[in-house]
């Protein structure tokens, strides 16, 4: 009976014990610091390749300065002879955002260092792309507006407005109001927003693949997420 006692208390033990390894595999500390890490290498990521020249096509520039209802616009402007204009703004458009992505490093840097992460064992487990999904609901507009004077000062260096002014004067005619010509603004959001998927392709990447989590709190966070996922 004693035996039986003695067996059943040791299991009793060992349940709890293991749970709370389970709970307490790392802290909440480790996983917020974890989610900086992950966050910081993504932007360091998306830094690297979109400041390396032609990673803006002219597709994705005309795309986002002109709305998909509006794409027959580009078509027309090139066929009324402007077409050397378009790919000369298209170059040059290129040109600035690859600087503005660049510059834009340390702003995702410091924002990701400032940035309030609450339920950080949450946003850990929930896998896919929960770490990216929180920067950018939690401080994506304070982003964009923070790379803003960034892409402005490029556009005027390289007197993209002049360019884009002379392109648009004919656009207008077949799009009225329908253009949104705040061509800083409408920038800075395809920089942010292509640097937000760059940064949600390096998660994903830490989250899969183990020699892609470089340092110890990477192996120890997400190591032991993607553990325990590969045995349920």
């Amino acid at each position: 009976m004693k035996r039986i006692a003695t067996s059943l208390l040791l299991t009793v033990l060992l349940f709890f014990a293991s749970c709370g390894t389970l709970k307490n595999a790392f802290s909440a500390q480790d996983a917020e610091g974890a989610i900086r890490e992950l966050l910081s290498f993504g932007t360091q990521h998306g830094g690297d390749l979109l400041s390396k020249k032609g990673a803006f096509s002219k597709e994705t520039l005309m795309s986002t300065l002109l709305p998909e209802e509006l794409g027959k616009v580009l078509n027309t402007l090139e066929t009324l002879g402007l077409s050397k204009e378009v790919n000369k703004f298209s170059t040059t458009l290129s040109t600035c955002a690859e600087q503005t992505a660049e510059k834009s490093v340390p702003i995702f840097l410091m924002g990701i260092k400032k940035m309030n992460i609450s339920d950080a064992f949450n946003i850990v487990k929930n896998g896919g792309t929960a770490c990216t999904d929180y920067l950018r609901k939690s401080i994506g507009d304070t982003l964009r507006k923070a790379i803003a004077p960034t892409m402005s000062n490029a556009l005027n260096e390289y007197k993209v407005a002049e360019q884009w002014n002379t392109l648009t004067e004919p656009a207008k005619l077949f799009a009225g109001n329908k253009l949104n010509l705040d061509l800083g603004n409408l920038m800075s959001g395809l920089v942010a927003n292509l640097m937000f998927k760059k940064i949600e392709e390096k998660e994903m990447e830490i989250r899969t693949r183990a020699e892609a989590r470089k340092t110890v709190l990477l192996q120890k966070v997400f190591g032991q997420v993607a553990n325990k996922l590969m045995k349920r």
